[in-house]
């Protein structure tokens, strides 16, 4: 796993916790002094970098072993003994110690070698980086009480044990005792963390003098996140005596690159003066950890504290707990991972079951969400709210009216396929959403303002932390500075949680945005059903127009190139029983089946209102606003009512028209241009005020006239004003005046609309025989 991009300060810069979160750990230039290093070369073996105190070891003064073979600074046969290991394939760590003896003024001394090599570079000039081989030499005192070989027998026991534990605290204890007896630390915790990385102790073995840690909590900044990147690299740590001083690294760079020694998988690497002080305030004398890694990313730690004094477990042993550390978080991912199976199976049940019975296109998708499973089987909550294709339901804890519909839009207006937040008052004050019934939130914005909206309630709890975690620094004064020191109160400190609920996890994000496919589809395949049957009631009702031996008329319905969507334009022509032509053109607001429900009711409307009325078209206009008010239909519309009659006193044909909010007809007499028939003032549309004045125009058309009634698909675009649209439509009319009626609506419009139409366009012309 690579570590996240961390921007690390230059070796040597003083560190406090103003610039702690940036501190070079890994590049100290620096080791404890329980042991010694050196950094050699290959193939050769030279030395090109030791640990200064060398001497104290191996008996060889640093400046007199740079530049020296191995074997010259360690013996022939301790040398030897390196080299072969190091020649060997593979990761050198897995074959570490190297069990071997050096020959200290004449007096034998067994130490263990660990090996690993470290990428240094690249150099400043440019040359690439290259690697070097680190040898760290720790002494063998005292009893032996294992060797590494026999690691596993010595902790095979509670490998058994962890194998037959029932549940995930016994995992924790059978773990935290194991490592304190192997190891000997006066205390021992396993350590998990939250998805923020604040900590917690699940489990705890002690001295029974000591007090207890177990069950609290500590913030993220105890550790920052270049350590727990560190962590994931190399899973053992260990400070023998917190009070050590650090021993550098002579030269301090790298002669073949000019760079730091990296000693991320250095045993003896020192550690952070930030940390060790922590210890210290905590009055810790030696420390070790061990990483509890799930898919190479940290999910907590081993954490071994020793107060009587310092402590140095053999390496062998470390090695041994490393190996319960590795098997636990074998063990604890298996658990995660069977009961992840366990409710994933449980899940995917739900989800198939519902997904199936969304195909049932005669039951509302929200009733088939809300029935038995539900929706609150797919995904745990106090409550959920569905609104989709004009249906709404809920289950669980009910919400305030409107309070769903606020939070929807909330999330609508974010953008994003799916919403969620544990903490409403934090990430949406402005809503004042209460937070016992609405404190977390999980949303599915749909289109058209369609919604699922899970809700949990505030999940109160209290927090015992390790201190303030609030009051992460303290400020020391040295001197005539202050510098920043890490916080020295450990004592428990219990903070209420509030404004949170329970959280909603990774795995039910994915479960719901695989839910959102599913309705999305579901949507789309009803809201086809839905058109294709408004569709048909459409075109049902634009029948083809009367016929007569003084009119010709033509029409012309261009649906939008809009998926899953119809329009409510219309026209209709119908002949009175006194001869009078009624031509009608109109436009209701909105673009759904609902639209076109509202289209097929009003052209009936007006058709029953007009057919044997002599009321002229105001008139007419008035009663339909009655009716639309009367019935409850909720529609508005535009519309323009024209009604075309001989004159017998010029000899043509006299039009009296009236408009209701409609574009304003157009009309071209031979030889002339196109005259914009307006009316005297702006009209409201219809469905607004029953009690509306409408007015009426009228004039008289000579024979071989050419009126046109259009849709404002025809004119309007997203770039221009209606009237430019309207005048460039009267100029067109003019260029087909004398073209065939039919071929002339066709041509007016393959000019207006060379590409596929944005809206729904509907179009009546009427020509005036000679």
């Amino acid at each position: 796993m690579s570590s996240p991009e961390i921007e690390l300060l230059p070796a040597g810069t003083p560190v406090d916790l103003s610039n702690c979160e940036r501190e070079p750990i890994h590049v100290p230039g620096s080791i404890q002094p329980r042991g010694v290093l050196l950094a050699v070369t290959e193939p050769d073996l030279v030395v090109e970098q030791v640990s200064e105190n060398l001497a104290d070891l191996v008996g060889v003064d640093p400046a007199d072993a740079l530049g020296r073979r191995l074997p010259d600074v360690l013996g022939v046969v301790a040398g030897e003994s390196v080299a072969r290991s190091a020649s060997a394939f593979g990761d050198l760590r897995e074959r570490n110690p190297v069990e071997t003896t050096l020959d200290v003024g004449g007096s034998p001394v067994p130490v263990d070698a660990l090996l690993h090599r470290a990428v240094v570079g690249p150099a400043h000039d440019g040359t690439p980086p290259t690697a070097v081989l680190v040898v760290e030499l720790e002494p063998a005192r005292g009893p032996r009480p294992f060797s590494f070989p026999n690691t596993y027998q010595a902790v095979r026991g509670t490998v058994g044990e962890l194998n037959r534990a029932t549940s995930l605290q016994e995992l924790y204890d059978i773990t935290a005792q194991a490592v304190r007896e192997l190891t000997g630390f006066d205390r021992v915790m396993v350590y998990r963390y939250d998805a923020d990385y604040n900590g917690e102790v699940v489990a705890e073995a002690k001295a029974e003098e000591l007090n207890s840690f177990l069950g609290l909590h500590y913030p993220a900044s105890d550790i920052p996140a270049q350590a727990r990147a560190l962590y994931e690299k190399n899973w053992i740590r260990l400070i023998s005596d917190v009070d050590y001083r650090p021993v550098p690294l002579r030269p301090a760079l790298v002669p073949s690159t000019g760079t730091p020694l990296d000693m991320t998988f250095s045993t003896l690497r020192s550690v952070s003066p930030i940390h060790v002080e922590y210890l210290q305030n905590m009055g810790v004398r030696a420390s070790m950890s061990i990483s509890l890694l799930r898919d190479d990313r940290l999910w907590g730690l081993i954490a071994c504290h020793h107060y009587s004094g310092p402590h140095a477990p053999p390496y062998a042993t470390r090695a041994a707990a490393e190996f319960l550390g590795s098997t636990l978080s074998v063990r604890l991912v298996d658990r995660a991972e069977e009961g992840e199976v366990h409710r994933a199976l449980q899940v995917r049940s739900t989800l198939a079951w519902l997904t199936a019975a969304t195909l049932d296109e005669d039951r509302p998708l929200a009733d088939t969400l809300l029935g038995s499973p539900d929706l609150l089987d797919l995904l745990p909550a106090d409550g959920v709210v569905v609104h989709l294709q004009r249906h709404r339901g809920s289950r669980g804890t009910p919400l305030p009216e409107g309070t769903a519909d606020t939070i929807a839009a909330w999330a609508a207006a974010r953008h994003e396929d799916l919403v969620a937040t544990d903490s409403l008052p934090r990430h949406a004050p402005e809503l004042q959403v209460p937070c016992e019934v609405a404190c977390g939130v999980l949303v599915l914005p749909l289109p058209e303002g369609q919604y699922v909206l899970w809700h949990r309630a505030e999940a109160r709890r209290t927090v015992d932390w390790g201190g303030d975690p609030h009051n992460k620094a303290i400020a020391e004064r040295e001197g005539d500075s202050v510098r920043l020191s890490p916080r020295k109160s450990f004592e428990r400190w219990r903070e209420t949680v509030r404004d949170r609920s329970e959280p909603w996890t990774a795995q039910e994000l994915a479960e719901v945005g695989e839910l959102r496919t599913h309705l999305l589809e579901a949507l789309y395949a009803r809201s086809r059903s839905l058109v294709r049957a408004a569709e048909t009631l459409q075109r049902s009702m634009l029948t083809d127009p009367p016929e007569s031996s003084r009119l010709q008329v033509a029409v012309r319905y261009v649906p939008a190139a809009r998926e899953a969507q119809v329009g409510g334009d219309w026209y209709d022509v119908f002949e009175q029983p006194d001869g009078s032509t009624v031509v009608v053109i109109g436009d209701v607001v909105g673009h759904d089946t609902e639209a076109a429900a509202d289209m097929a009711q009003l052209r009936g409307l007006l058709r029953g209102i007009a057919y044997d009325s002599a009321d002229g078209p105001a008139t007419v206009l008035r009663r339909l606003d009655s009716a639309v008010v009367g019935l409850g239909l909720r529609a508005m519309a535009t519309v323009l009512v024209g009604r075309l009659a001989p004159d017998p006193d010029t000899g043509g044909t006299r039009l009296r028209w009236s408009s209701a909010g409609h574009l304003p007809p157009l009309l071209t007499e031979p030889g002339d241009g196109a005259l914009r028939l307006t009316t005297p003032r702006a009209e409201l549309l219809l469905g607004v005020d029953p009690a509306a004045r409408r007015t009426e125009s009228e004039a008289v058309l000579e024979p071989g006239s050419t009126l046109l009634l259009y849709t404002d698909g025809l004119v309007e675009r997203r770039d221009q004003v209606f009237d430019v649209g309207v005048d460039r439509l009267a100029a067109e009319l003019v260029a087909v005046r004398d073209r065939p009626l039919e071929a002339a609506c066709d041509e007016l419009i393959g000019r207006m609309l060379p590409q596929a139409a944005e809206d729904d366009v509907a179009l009546v012309a009427v020509r005036l025989r000679g």
